[in-house]
């Protein structure tokens, strides 16, 4: 298995890509074993979509990968804790695990319009079967917010 370290650096990487393409500061890595199934960064802006969140479009590609909806066995690090939408549906894509770096909070402090809902509170509530973890690189994480900021033509939602 892919340590949830390297695998957020890879992430980190995607957003970083993400937000020279003048999209916002979010990253996702999903695999599988020993296999990169999906690196992918959000594209709200660039796709008029505002469901295009990393995670999705991670989900999205690792999917077609993998042949399959169903995603058992995987881990995905993700730059922020998912919102309830993007918890949603890897839930529903059977990831086994979830790790992150930056936080909910961390997001609404750079401007986004976030739901209060903690990532694991929906898992509880839920009944879901996903482990979750936060705090893998989150300095890392946390700066991405930083140098999306710095960005002129950076848009808010």
């Amino acid at each position: 298995m892919i340590d949830p370290v390297e695998l957020m650096q890879l992430a980190v990487d995607a957003a970083e890509a993400g937000i020279a393409a003048g999209q916002s500061p979010f990253g996702c890595a999903i695999a599988r074993d020993d296999e990169i199934l999906a690196v992918a960064h959000n594209t709200v802006v660039a796709s008029t979509d505002i469901t295009a969140h990393a995670e999705i479009n991670a989900l999205r590609a690792a999917c077609r990968a993998a042949g399959q909806v169903h995603l058992d066995g995987s881990l995905v690090a993700t730059t922020c804790e998912p919102c309830p939408m993007c918890m949603a549906a890897l839930h529903w894509a059977r990831v086994e695990t979830v790790v992150y770096g930056a936080t909910i909070g961390d997001a609404e402090s750079a401007g986004f319009n976030e739901l209060r809902l903690p990532a694991a509170d929906l898992l509880t509530i839920g009944g879901s079967s996903v482990t979750l973890r936060g705090g893998v690189l989150r300095t890392t994480c946390r700066h991405l917010f930083q140098q999306w900021q710095q960005r002129p033509d950076r848009i808010v939602y």
